[in-house]
């Protein structure tokens, strides 16, 4: 707007010509004027004017292919040299402490937590007990790199210590959950791994993340093993899945509504392994005396088992 007590006031036109989808040409005026009160009339304008033109189109830009030799294609993931020499405990701990020292000295610590890493993926699941004993002091500012690191690890070994710190209470509960997050991300998931992580489902104390990442990791698993349902350990999850269904998911009280509620969220998570647990969930979620939040979370618990598996065995007959 123009009001008379505008300081400032600027205005820009431009003109494009375009052909065949490409700009040829832009011409541009510009104006600004400041005015200076309280004196009408004072003060000062600018104009600019500027001009682009396309002067040609290149049909091919060449390179020099010497300059590409050193390139390589390869994804967004972390990278590493593979390591050649067998790593020891003792340089690992001695990496550990180099951390602590880093942390506390803001040094930037991240390239040897990689280190950390990745030489843990290379040490036995003896090596990382002894480890731990040597290295579970915390750093001076309460940090613990081998509880940071640990997730990120995702070896048997890796996983089977974490599952005994989960078990001891040697760690603090937020680092727990840390843990069993973490689950959800290991790429290549072994029978050990689901052998050594299932008796934690039985524990009164076992939370949501437990449930949700022991179960995502089984789904992980059976979606590279064509024939999940025979192996024992992935038996174990869903026998201890199926006792806390019952035969037909029947609950006490509002508590054990909202356990039977995570247990049928875990049992959608396991996905194909589920699905010798297809009858029990049909008899859940059909039984109209049921809550109806409870005959949903039965519904939603079928959405990975495979349609052979519900409709051989789920619904049972007249509803």
């Amino acid at each position: 707007s123009q009001s008379e007590h505008q300081i400032l006031s600027s205005q820009l036109e431009c003109v494009q010509s375009i052909k065949d989808g490409v700009l040829e040409e832009a011409k541009c005026t510009e104006s600004d004027r400041v005015t200076l009160l309280p004196q009408p009339g004072s003060g000062a304008e600018t104009q600019t004017h500027t001009a682009l033109r396309l002067l040609q189109v290149e049909t091919e830009t060449l390179y020099n292919k010497g300059d590409s030799e050193d390139l390589f294609v390869t994804n967004i993931l972390y990278e590493r040299e593979v390591i050649k020499r067998e790593v020891t405990g003792g340089e690992v701990t001695e990496l550990v402490w180099k951390l602590c020292l880093a942390h506390s000295a803001s040094y930037e610590p991240a390239d040897l937590f990689m280190t950390l890493v990745f030489e843990l993926r290379h040490l036995s699941l003896e090596a990382l007990r002894a480890l731990w004993q040597r290295s579970s002091l915390k750093c001076r500012d309460n940090w613990q790199p081998l509880i940071d690191a640990l997730p990120c690890c995702a070896t048997e070994a890796c996983v089977v210590l974490m599952k005994d710190l989960i078990a001891s209470g040697e760690v603090e509960e937020d680092k727990v959950e840390y843990f069993f997050w973490s689950f959800t991300f290991i790429p290549n998931p072994t029978s050990g791994m689901i052998e050594s992580l299932a008796p934690l489902l039985k524990s009164p104390r076992a939370s949501q993340s437990c449930f949700l990442g022991v179960t995502a990791l089984v789904h992980r698993f059976c979606s590279a093993h064509s024939s999940c349902d025979v192996i024992p350990a992935v038996q174990s999850v869903m026998r201890t899945l199926g006792k806390f269904l019952g035969g037909n998911c029947t609950v006490q009280d509002s508590e054990h509504l909202s356990k039977m509620q995570l247990v049928l969220k875990a049992i959608g998570n396991a996905g194909l392994a589920a699905a010798p647990l297809a009858p029990a969930l049909g008899w859940c979620a059909a039984l109209q005396s049921h809550p109806l939040e409870l005959r949903l979370a039965a519904v939603h618990a079928f959405r990975r088992i495979p349609c052979s598996a519900r409709v051989s065995q789920s619904l049972p007959h007249g509803h």
